[in-house]
């Protein structure tokens, strides 16, 4: 298959799309697909499990069907025919670009690609020495100081009445369904100024706001690459203005411009990665976002969520899974070891999907191809462990107890065949995920309630206290 024929990748996500439609349906869950009449009683169990802290339109996530809708539209048919920078688009903005606006947004990116003064910043760390996301992290929060004035001296309370620490809590606890809009915003809303002049206003501060938006969904690729390349002992390469977004990620990374269908491949890797529903990392980036701080900050919490292993991570912990069972032949023996000693098995199971996580879905075909293509017989031995895995997890757990691959069992292959190293597989997610983090910030601002959930004390009551010297 010729490397510049990207319509056969476009062809193998049609054939998992119609294989996902004939297997389930795709019908909404009620509870979770109409608007909601607050307060709101649910379920909830440790961890916030169950909670539902707002109302959406950006990503619907059915883990009954096994489908994933990005503002309306199946992840299926925005992976067949999008681009990563038209569902960006469609993320922050509600709905799909004309080819005039993807051309402004494509341009924007391509110009905030470009951040000198922060690769000059992150080299003077030991980056080499860093864990990427570690790296990652501290790398956008430089960023940050060449977009934002809010560290300069006096920014921070600058035009801002400060509430003291607690305040945030009074409304709250006496009036459940909470004020009607957050104490101070990023708006300015002066009652005492003409209408016209505070529309105005808003509208500047929600184009600076998308214009943030903008420079972190391009510039965390740019911090990502340069970060590996460090890492390798090379020095940072300037991104290509005829590549895309995902073009110039693999092209900065690895040094090599893409074939055709390497790019389009990690562009559906992108947009597969680009949301997720109410996840840690999402929902880490939102209770930043809602004590009104800024949106650089917001995304760095995201980037340190993901970085927990039980977040992040596990396409890499399956590289390694699959090489330590080391050949289909071993999987039996294997998997009736790791099944008696209860160890988990990573890339299956979700904590919503009881169905084939359709990320999944695509990912498999897309790394067949990758490693019948690349000729490689570590990728081929490392395949074939993993397909005969899936059928052994299948057949024991898939029916019984809903447990199929998820968007982690495959992504990893693929990332491989494509040139990146294991220790980069979270960061790539990271890339692809500030569209969404960056999108379900500002969606949440627009009605902001700072996040106050409560705890059950259940320590003890009424201790007396004695004195120092009478404490043993």
């Amino acid at each position: 298959m010729p490397l510049t024929n990207t319509k056969f990748i476009t062809d193998i996500v049609k054939q998992a799309a119609a294989k996902a439609r004939q297997e389930v349906s795709n019908e909404p869950e009620p509870e979770l697909t109409e608007p909601i009449s607050w307060p709101v009683e649910c379920t909830v169990g440790p961890g916030l499990e169950g909670a539902i802290a707002c109302e959406t339109k950006i990503g619907y996530v059915n883990g009954t069907r096994g489908s994933l809708i990005y503002r309306g539209y199946d992840i299926f048919d925005l992976c067949a025919e999008a681009s990563y920078e038209e569902v960006s688009y469609l993320l922050l903005h509600g709905n799909l670009p004309d080819a005039d606006a993807l051309t402004g947004f494509s341009d924007q990116m391509q110009e905030f690609r470009l951040i000198p003064k922060t690769l000059r910043l992150i080299m003077g760390f030991p980056v080499q020495d860093m864990n990427p996301m570690a790296a990652l992290r501290m790398g956008t929060n430089l960023m940050r100081q060449y977009q934002t004035e809010r560290d300069q001296v006096g920014a921070a309370s600058a035009g801002t009445k400060v509430i003291a620490s607690d305040d945030d809590s009074i409304p709250m606890e006496r009036e459940k369904t909470g004020d009607r809009r957050a104490a101070f915003e990023f708006s300015d809303r002066n009652a005492n100024r003409p209408r016209r002049r505070a529309k105005a206003k808003r509208e500047q501060a929600e184009a600076r706001g998308l214009e943030s938006c903008y420079h972190l969904i391009a510039g965390v690729g740019t911090l990502t690459a340069a970060i590996e390349r460090v890492r390798m002992g090379h020095m940072p390469i300037e991104p290509d203005p005829e590549l895309s977004h995902a073009g110039n990620l693999l092209y900065m990374m690895t040094g090599r411009r893409p074939y055709p269908v390497e790019q389009r491949i990690m562009d559906i890797c992108l947009t597969l990665h680009a949301d997720h529903g109410m996840n840690a990392s999402t929902f880490a980036a939102m209770v930043v976002a809602s004590t009104l701080s800024d949106i650089y900050f917001s995304i760095g919490s995201g980037i340190g969520a993901l970085n927990g292993p039980l977040h992040g991570g596990a396409n890499e912990a399956v590289i390694h899974m699959l090489n330590q069972i080391g050949s289909s032949r071993r999987v039996g023996s294997w998997y009736k070891e790791a099944r008696a000693n209860k160890t988990k098995i990573m890339g299956f199971g979700h904590r919503v999907y009881k169905a084939y996580d359709p990320r999944a879905r695509v990912l498999g075909p897309l790394a067949e191809f990758l490693v019948e293509r690349s000729g490689r017989k570590d990728m081929q031995k490392l395949l074939a462990t993993a397909k005969e895995l899936e059928k052994r997890v299948i057949a024991d757990l898939g029916e019984r107890k809903g447990i199929f691959p998820n968007v982690d069992f495959y992504s990893g292959i693929v990332y491989s065949c494509l040139g990146i190293p294991p220790e980069m597989f979270t960061p790539i997610f990271a890339v692809s995920r500030v569209a969404g983090w960056t999108a379900r910030v500002l969606e949440y601002l627009k009605n902001n309630r700072i996040f106050r959930p409560r705890g059950i004390y259940v320590g003890d009551l009424d201790r007396p206290f004695k004195p120092l010297a009478d404490r043993g």
